[in-house]
């Protein structure tokens, strides 16, 4: 079975040896996302803003991939100030209703960017029921 490998066009791909998604089979695992956006951090300062950004990026990975918000499995939440987890987790919320994935959110000492609040990884399995 083949691995196909999707890369978001980013300069760091290359340098740091990753792809944004990579499948194999009827599984997709979505590397760490950011609200990082045309080389900019998306709503600085807004941590539910920057979850549904990245989210927001991660939909269409997977899409592009094949997949969809519905195929996902299990998120890992990485943040910055473990005391907005509401506001986070309330973000998550909205965008996965019913599909429920298992979750994972932790406290980071630091992100790449310091207005980086929030990164999302995520897995996904096709066909799985809605």
């Amino acid at each position: 079975m083949s691995v196909i490998r999707f890369g978001s066009g980013a300069p760091w791909e290359g340098i740091v040896g990753y792809s944004r998604v990579v499948v194999r089979g009827e599984a997709a695992w979505v590397s760490g996302t950011t609200s990082m956006v045309k080389g900019s951090v998306a709503h600085p300062g807004d941590a539910a803003a920057q979850t549904r950004q990245a989210l927001e990026i991660i939909a269409g990975s997977l899409l592009r991939a094949g997949f969809s918000i519905n195929d996902v499995v299990r998120t890992r939440i990485f943040v910055t100030d473990i005391s907005r987890w509401e506001e986070i987790g309330r973000a998550h919320g909205e965008v996965f209703g019913d599909v429920r994935p298992a979750t994972t959110m932790v406290q980071v000492a630091a992100l790449i960017d310091p207005e980086m609040l929030v990164e999302i990884e995520a897995d996904a399995v096709r066909g799985m029921p809605a």
